[in-house]
């Protein structure tokens, strides 16, 4: 199989893409240039696309014996995952660009171009299991929990499912990686992770909002609207936050105050008490379905998950409406939960589980106790 791998230049997807070539593929390699400025695009182990990673990734690829390219990709990265963060925060979510950038960079843009280009999959460094199901493939959870990106990859579809390859999906553990990296003379056995967010290397958001949104005076308001203080602008809170308020009035009852919800069009930040995070129904849209249609019917062993590392909440019931396929952004859903969750943000995926099967993911909309 011709198999085009993905090398950011760090250790996984160096390992992933020998890993690939020790299967027997015929691979070739290809780093994806995300920045315009990739010179600032590394702090430490914040941020990645950076000069070194390139170059990191083309000498991983010499050793691993593979052909190696650099692909442009900046505008794309600037259009489909930069501004719609700014666009998300403007609207009051709180949006996750690595979804973003996996479903129209990691996976669409580079399984398209691979495909015009005669592979017949692309390769990646995820920890995530493709797994050959009675009725086609299904995606998993990679065999360490504590790397598992399952969540991040549900985003990108059922057509992608059989054009994919994730070898380190069976890996016990980072460690694993990192000692097969160093028996592969691989040279990025050491290097650390990346993190946060890639494009804000420095890791300030707020500042990095500030340059795009601008400040704007709004009230900081009790559920009932009782004015409490002042902020520079709604879009610098998330749901469940609780430091950075700056109030200076204690609650009544003594006990801190989080952001309950943010106001876009009075630019105002609602804030109360901790019980009122709860929820136990979720609504979601721009649904993405990849199971059959009636594998999520009897609510049997269901779980969501909210945020990329957050735990599994059990589910009560499912229900779907409309079409569900990427290309379609018809499709909702809304979750009922067996239990309640706590700070659940508008913008975020909310992915469905049935044990270590991803079933669906979604675009939170909103979430209330019902």
């Amino acid at each position: 199989m011709r198999v085009l791998a993905a090398l950011s230049g760090g250790v996984d997807s160096a390992v992933a893409a020998a890993q690939a070539v020790e299967a027997g593929h015929d691979v070739v390699g290809v780093h994806m240039a995300l920045s315009s400025q990739p010179q600032e695009c590394r702090i430490g182990s914040r941020g990645c696309c950076s000069i070194e990673d390139a170059g990191d990734a083309a000498r991983a690829a010499e050793i691993i014996g593979i052909p190696f390219y650099v692909w442009d990709l900046a505008e794309e990265f600037e259009r489909t995952v930069i501004s719609d963060f700014v666009d998300q925060y403007r609207k009051g979510h709180t949006p996750n660009p690595c979804v973003r950038c996996n479903e129209f960079v990691k996976f669409r843009e580079l399984a398209e171009r691979g495909k015009a280009l005669g592979f017949d999959a692309v390769c990646t460094g995820h920890y995530a299991k493709i797994v050959d199901g009675p009725h086609g493939p299904e995606l998993h959870r990679g065999n360490d929990t504590l790397k598992d990106q399952s969540y991040v990859l549900a985003v990108m579809g059922p057509e992608e499912l059989t054009r994919v390859v994730l070898p380190l999906g069976h890996a016990p553990s980072k460690a694993w990686v990192r000692a097969e990296a160093e028996r592969l003379g691989l040279g990025v056995s050491n290097k650390p992770d990346s993190y946060d967010i890639c494009f804000i290397p420095d890791g300030d958001t707020q500042g990095f909002l500030r340059q795009h949104l601008g400040s704007a005076s709004g009230d900081i308001v009790t559920p009932e609207g009782e004015v409490l203080g002042t902020h520079s602008g709604y879009w610098n809170f998330t749901i469940g936050q609780r430091r950075g308020l700056h109030i200076d009035r204690p609650a009544p009852d003594g006990r801190p105050r989080y952001v309950l919800e943010t106001r876009p069009s009075t630019n105002q930040v609602v804030v109360g008490a901790s019980e009122l995070l709860s929820v136990n129904r979720i609504d979601a849209s721009h649904l993405v379905w990849l199971a059959r249609d009636d594998d999520a019917a009897d609510g049997r062993d269901l779980f969501v998950q909210v945020r990329a590392h957050g735990a599994p909440v059990p589910v009560a019931r499912v229900e779907r409406r409309g079409e569900s396929h990427r290309e379609d952004s018809s499709g909702s859903v809304s979750v009922h939960l067996a239990e309640t969750i706590r700070g659940v943000a508008a913008g975020q995926s909310l992915v469905i589980y049935r044990g270590s099967r991803v079933l669906a993911e979604a675009t939170i909309e909103s979430a209330r106790r019902d």
